[in-house]
């Protein structure tokens, strides 16, 4: 009977990996605060946060998206070679 499991859980994923989806947010954020300076100006100052507000939320589904697709892309499974002191029982 064996020990343990079969596979080892190796990620390789690496900062390079999401950078644009970094770099992807934060025009994102930028954007939204850029758009809602531009409208904090107007007579209705409400619009500029619902309108930030309303990009943040709907945005942030896409991100967690992409960020869990990435992750579980560099998630690889490797078989364990049993060790020679294991097999002499």
């Amino acid at each position: 009977m064996t020990s343990g499991s079969p596979f080892a859980v190796r990620c390789t994923l690496t900062f390079g990996d999401i950078y644009g989806q970094v770099l992807a947010w934060m025009a994102v954020i930028f954007v939204s605060l850029a758009s809602g300076l531009a409208l904090m100006g107007s007579s209705r100052p409400v619009f500029a946060l619902v309108g930030v507000g309303l990009i943040l939320v709907l945005s942030l589904p896409f991100l967690l998206f992409a960020f869990v697709t990435t992750l579980l892309n560099h998630i690889q499974l490797e078989p364990q070679t049993p060790l020679a002191s294991d097999s002499q029982n």
